[in-house]
């Protein structure tokens, strides 16, 4: 058992990471439950397309409302609190829905408010949440740390959680939230038992929200490398979230899969995921950071034209694995690159910043997909998202010089002359 553990989380890594580490497993199971479950609850109360679609964009909308104010938020409080409290409260709202079922007093509108509240919850908790690795785990092992997580989220999220959902479901509308119920409060149990390091914060001067939020982003705008993350994936996911948003009618309508075949798509690309998150400290090893960064760029918009032009299924399926893996590790670099380079202090605002961009660029690119594929084609999508990243990675390749590993890591982590000089 001790040795499996030390496999998992090497002690290293120390205590506060493997009770972390436990907590964010646990919770990823619940919202896996949930990420099956979800639909189909909103699907039993309503077939109005506009209103399934309206639960999709309710659970997104928060983090272009409250993510800036969130990632400011947790640069001011203790962030292990910030997410035990939040985590809290998502308990509280799933045991009002499960309650609602239990009832049979559920309706629409109650399901919408429940993924708008749940939504917001996880934009203040998951943002205060990818502040706390660089807090408990050494600069140089973060790479590690960050693909554990990675290896927890596509296994038990995206792999193992959905199936078990959509079962629980069919037992009772009501079991998979509350199980989902269950888990998430776990999760905050677990993560009340990461002990933070005393000294982890410097003393601030008061100032307004407002101002917090504009230096977060002003450091950003004027730190190259992570300047280059942020741009990256606004601009990947514009072209990711226009193609595949379509993903399920690409599925059925290219390749010619029914539900059963788009299911396995979903397991082949968490599969690939974790390959990517297993390897990764080997890969890490014998690739630079910005190397990773690059070849990441290029599977990416190659796996886009792959697409566009194949039709048959177990092609397919192989592009979709490799790119589980590339997701996986593309990930984890990102996110090692930015927790290595951002000041603790200014950990929330910056993560909150790229979350932004993430949400943003998705919300744009699934808003793109809809009107080409009905214009063009099922496959438009793909050649967008094609002709766009081509374009974008000749356009930013040179900024890469910028996220740097090893001997020139701490080169990468020091803002362009201009940058602000106060952190």
């Amino acid at each position: 058992m001790s040795r499996t553990l030390e496999r998992i989380a090497p002690s290293r890594l120390g205590v506060g990471f493997r009770w972390w580490l436990a907590s964010s497993w646990v919770s990823n199971l619940g919202d896996g439950f949930a990420l099956a479950a979800g639909p189909l609850l909103v699907a039993s109360q309503s077939r109005d397309p506009r209103l399934v679609a309206a639960s999709v964009f309710l659970q997104q909308l928060p983090w272009l409302v409250f993510g800036l104010f969130a990632g400011a938020l947790a640069d001011r409080i203790d962030r292990r609190l910030m997410v035990v409290v939040v985590d809290g409260m998502r308990t509280v709202v799933l045991g009002l829905l499960v309650a609602s079922i239990a009832t049979d007093t559920v309706n629409i509108a109650l399901v919408l408010v429940a993924m708008f509240l749940l939504g917001t919850a996880e934009v203040f908790s998951n943002t205060a949440a990818s502040t706390l690795i660089p807090m408990l785990v050494p600069r140089a092992d973060l790479g590690i740390a960050n693909a554990r997580l990675q290896t927890g989220w596509v296994t038990v999220y995206q792999l193992a959680g959905p199936p078990i959902g959509a079962a629980l479901f069919a037992v009772g509308m009501a079991v998979p939230f509350a199980a989902q119920a269950v888990l998430v409060g776990l999760g905050a149990v677990l993560a009340a038992k990461v002990a933070l390091p005393k000294n982890v914060d410097e003393p601030r001067q008061p100032t307004r929200i407002r101002a917090d939020i504009a230096e977060g982003v002003r450091w950003v705008v004027h730190h190259a490398a992570v300047r280059t993350l942020v741009l990256t994936i606004l601009i990947f996911n514009i072209t990711f979230g226009a193609a595949w948003s379509l993903l399920v009618l690409y599925a059925r309508e290219r390749l010619e899969l029914g539900v059963v075949g788009f299911g396995l798509i979903s397991a082949t690309i968490a599969v690939g995921g974790i390959l990517g998150s297993v390897c990764y400290g080997r890969i890490t090893r014998h690739v630079r950071l910005s190397d990773l960064m690059r070849i990441g760029l290029i599977v990416e918009t190659l796996t886009h034209l792959a697409l566009a032009l194949t039709r048959t299924p177990a092609v397919a399926m192989a592009i979709f694995f490799v790119f589980g893996a590339h997701a996986s590790i593309w990930g984890t670099t990102s996110s090692t690159i930015r927790q290595r380079a951002v000041p603790l202090p200014l950990q929330g605002r910056v993560s909150s910043v790229n979350l932004l961009g993430t949400f943003a660029g998705m919300v744009i690119g699934a808003a793109l997909g809809g009107p080409i594929a009905a214009r063009w084609g099922i496959t438009a999508p793909f050649w967008f998202a094609f002709v766009g990243s081509a374009v974008f990675v000749i356009a930013i390749w040179g900024q890469l010089r910028y996220i740097a590993h090893d001997d020139d890591l701490e080169e990468a982590a020091v803002p362009e002359p201009d940058a602000l000089a106060t952190h």
